[in-house]
């Protein structure tokens, strides 16, 4: 009989030394698991906003622990971020997060306020001096509404090639602006025909190199710079 209860007993340790290994075990996985960090940060869709600014404004600049980094607050804050229309966190295998960015897009940059305007018509300042084309001079309001809204119409890698906008009226036209692209040609439009700049490559690729200036705001005809 005593050999018996021996047995039960060892075999009693046994089992209470394997489930205290397994707790350790488990112990040892989960802290380690929540305190491992950060390992890869994917951003995307960003233009004008660095991925620098992204990882700073969102506080993972540092790859903070992987667990404790919450995706709605990374979202959250880089949403306060003024050229961030919509942004999209998502956490993933092997510690990686992925941010994808969706900037408004900057329209102009208006001279007499020295500031940007964006598509939701907001004017920002910016420290950084964007590749947009440039208002020079007053406008009305009911104009530069107007104008804002054709902007918006305009591709664009046909946006980034105009350097200066100009509002040129004249007595047949209130509505004449004047385009000065960044490859010396200049572009008469009037607001009612302001989509035709969309069609300034294909123009562009009948001038053979020519330089001068294409009128689209009425007649459709090009004038070679003498």
């Amino acid at each position: 009989m005593t050999k018996k209860i021996v047995k039960k007993k060892k075999l009693r340790l046994s089992r209470v030394l394997l489930l205290l290994i397994v707790i350790t075990l488990i112990s040892i996985i989960m802290y380690c698991t929540i305190n491992s960090k950060i390992k890869n940060i994917i951003i995307k869709g960003n233009i004008h906003i660095t991925d620098e600014e992204i990882l700073k404004k969102a506080g993972i600049e540092n790859y903070p622990r992987f667990f404790l980094t919450l995706s709605s607050t990374i979202k959250e804050k880089i949403e306060n971020m003024t050229l961030v229309k919509k942004v999209k966190v998502e956490k993933s295998f092997l510690n990686t997060i992925t941010i994808t960015v969706e900037e408004y897009d900057i329209l102009l940059k208006n001279n007499l306020t020295d500031k940007y305007v964006l598509a939701n018509k907001k004017e920002i300042d910016y420290s950084k001096e964007l590749n947009v084309p440039r208002l020079t001079n007053e406008v009305s309001e009911k104009k530069y509404k107007s104008l804002l809204s054709n902007l918006e119409s305009v591709n664009d890698d046909i946006l980034s090639q105009i350097s200066e906008i100009k509002y040129v009226p004249n007595e047949y036209d209130e509505d004449r602006f004047l385009l000065y692209m960044n490859d010396d040609n200049s572009v008469y439009l009037t607001l009612t025909k302001f989509e035709m700049i969309n069609y300034y490559n294909k123009v562009l690729s009948q001038l053979e190199g020519r330089k001068g200036i294409l009128y689209l705001d009425s007649g459709n005809h090009f004038k070679i710079m003498q």
